[in-house]
């Protein structure tokens, strides 16, 4: 083993996979890219971490509603551009082209080139960490989408897309809640 400057870390345990997450003022609909996200619970509890840096920040504690979008490796630039800039400045669905649908139960649009979007309210929010905690209200699903692999940000401006898979759902069936 070979001792490396701790910041490396996040490295090795960056969490969920890469988002886009969609949010709604009132007026015009934004879109941010978030990489720190995890599931919480089998109840649809997920977590994202966010702040005051980012411009739909606020409008995601005003309204307590948000669209999390999960773009694959096709949209990996388009997603990393769209986190380079803010909404504040600049309409980021007219620049990159981002096709919408009406979500049914939050007033964010899902974004219809993603692997899916999952319809979220905002239960809490745990500020020391910038943490929030959404409920899963609605699940979509792109059947069309070419490429399913979810995306993960390294932490150090790599990614990585998943690759093989392994299924040893017979081992865990008595872990594994109705309907999974």
């Amino acid at each position: 083993m070979k001792e490396l400057p701790l910041p490396k870390a996040l490295t090795y345990i960056e969490p969920g996979p890469l988002t886009l997450v969609t949010t709604f003022d009132g007026q015009k609909p934004n879109v941010m890219t978030i990489s720190w996200t995890a599931a919480i619970d089998f109840d649809q509890h997920i977590l994202l971490t966010t702040g005051p840096w980012n411009h739909s920040f606020e409008t995601l504690l005003k309204t307590k509603e948000c669209v999390v979008c999960i773009p694959g490796p096709d949209m990996l630039k388009t997603a990393v551009k769209i986190g380079m800039i803010s909404g504040k400045d600049e309409n980021k669905f007219t620049r990159f082209h981002l096709k919408t649908q009406p979500a049914q139960q939050v007033k964010p649009p899902l974004l219809t080139d993603c692997i899916a979007c999952l319809e979220c309210q905002v239960e809490d929010y745990i500020e020391k960490y910038g943490f929030i905690i959404l409920q899963v209200l609605k699940l979509w699903e792109n059947e069309n989408c070419p490429d399913k692999r979810l995306v993960h940000a390294v932490g150090d401006g790599t990614f990585i897309a998943d690759g093989e898979k392994f299924s040893l759902r017979s081992l865990m069936k008595a872990k594994l809640p109705p309907g999974l």
